[in-house]
């Protein structure tokens, strides 16, 4: 069987920590990206009407670009991603639906300017039903992991 290194990264961060970690460990790498690509404007959080805000709040499904086809050989999955509204940005919630997560071991690392992990793996689980979140940490290298 084989690791997966996934990630959403909006400004950077979490793609550098997720491909630095997955060359680390030699793992396949895979970035979940959103259809309608976020703009600046889109993720600036303080703007209540602004498009994370209004889909963290609504609980909406982001649609992905892309898919992994194989997704099947891997037996620990790794998930990376900026905390939102203290969880997953919908984006990823609506790419870890997308794949039966039966077996699987799932590690979830966040990178966040100020926001603690809280309860981020709960709210994630049900989008990966089926699998065994094994932890969940905020980070800011890949040697954190």
């Amino acid at each position: 069987m084989s690791t997966l290194v996934t990630y959403f990264s909006a400004e950077g961060t979490t793609a550098k920590v997720a491909k630095e970690y997955a060359e680390k460990i030699g793992a396949d790498l895979f970035e979940i990206v959103p259809e309608v690509p976020y703009s600046t404007l889109d993720i600036r959080w303080v703007n209540p009407l602004a498009r994370c805000n209004r889909e963290q709040i609504g609980g909406k499904d982001v649609p992905v670009s892309g898919k992994i086809d194989d997704f099947g050989k891997y037996d620990t999955v790794y998930i990376g991603f900026p905390i939102w509204y203290g969880q997953a940005p919908r984006v990823v919630h609506t790419f870890c639906k997308g794949y039966d997560w039966t077996g699987k071991d799932i590690h979830i690392f966040a990178t966040s300017g100020g926001s603690g992990i809280g309860k981020t793996a709960e709210k994630l689980q049900p989008s990966v039903a089926g699998g065994n979140i094994i932890d969940a940490k905020r980070i800011s290298s890949a040697s954190e992991i």
